[in-house]
């Protein structure tokens, strides 16, 4: 595992390299696109345990803290949804011109948008994605995201910032909204709402994971939103496949327990692809 800076606009990104392990055919190359806000540093020991496995099984694994986020450049405040594409396209270049075979963008939550919408941006380099308990509306993920304010404000019984639809509109005159800490501007939170699955430009392979609880283990392969977005990508003639494993949601709750299903079968369909 190797920590370093890259280079980039308005700063530079912290990035860890999870290079193949020695030994092992070398299958492609993984960059890993992290969550929104708190959801990244409560799927930070997830990525890495996930990224050593990967790694284990003759992957290269980037991880990048895109810009105002962790410890790369800027503030969160400074992050933009075009940003981060850019920064995307950065570590997309950086580790093809290091290592060979197919590329997969590995989404977690709202970076399942992020990296759809990098697949669709560059429909001429086919990829691969693997989305983690994929978001399948950024204006819905938005949505909930403001709402943490919200419930801030009524359990410390301070003041009433107006519901969900002012803070919209705050954020649409271009206004920045703190939010359990992140301070989200508007260019960001527009790049966000107006976010989809929809479209995954000439992705080869298409593989959604998601977890559920125990006491859901008899469920469908997919979750009714996800169920929906497969049905929409099938009318598009996009192949895609859905399944859950069992544990926690450690994007979710602080101190997890590790979801170790989710890590096996992770391995296991990107060793088969």
């Amino acid at each position: 595992m190797q920590a370093f800076f890259l280079p980039a606009s308005l700063g530079q990104r912290l990035c860890v390299l999870h290079a193949p392990a020695a030994g092992q055919p070398q299958r492609g190359c993984i960059i890993y696109v992290h969550p929104l806000a708190e959801e990244m540093n409560r799927c930070r020991r997830m990525a890495k345990l996930t990224a050593h496995a990967l790694a284990e099984a003759g992957f290269a694994v980037l991880q990048m803290d895109l810009l105002g986020c962790g410890d790369s450049s800027g503030d969160f405040a400074d992050a933009t949804w075009d940003a981060w594409l850019d920064d995307l396209t950065l570590a997309r270049q950086w580790l093809a011109g290091r290592y060979a075979g197919s590329l997969w963008l590995w989404g977690v939550r709202a970076g399942c948008l992020l990296a759809a919408q990098s697949a669709a941006s560059t429909p001429e380099l086919p990829l691969r994605l693997l989305l983690w308990q994929p978001v399948v509306s950024g204006r819905q993920h938005l949505q909930q995201f403001l709402r943490l304010r919200q419930m801030s404000e009524l359990v410390q019984g301070g003041g009433d910032s107006g519901g969900t639809q002012e803070l919209l509109q705050q954020l649409e005159l271009g206004q920045s909204v703190e939010v359990a800490g992140y301070a989200m501007g508007g260019r960001l939170a527009q790049g966000l709402a107006e976010a989809t699955l929809d479209r995954v430009g000439g992705a080869l392979q298409l593989i959604c994971l998601e977890v559920v609880p125990p006491d859901q283990q008899q469920c469908p392969t997919a979750s009714p939103a996800v169920a929906q977005q497969m049905q929409r990508w099938a009318d598009a003639g996009i192949s895609a496949t859905a399944s859950r494993v069992i544990g926690e949601p450690f994007w979710l709750v602080p101190e997890a327990q590790i979801p170790l299903e989710l890590i096996h079968a992770t391995v296991a369909a990107l060793v088969g692809a």
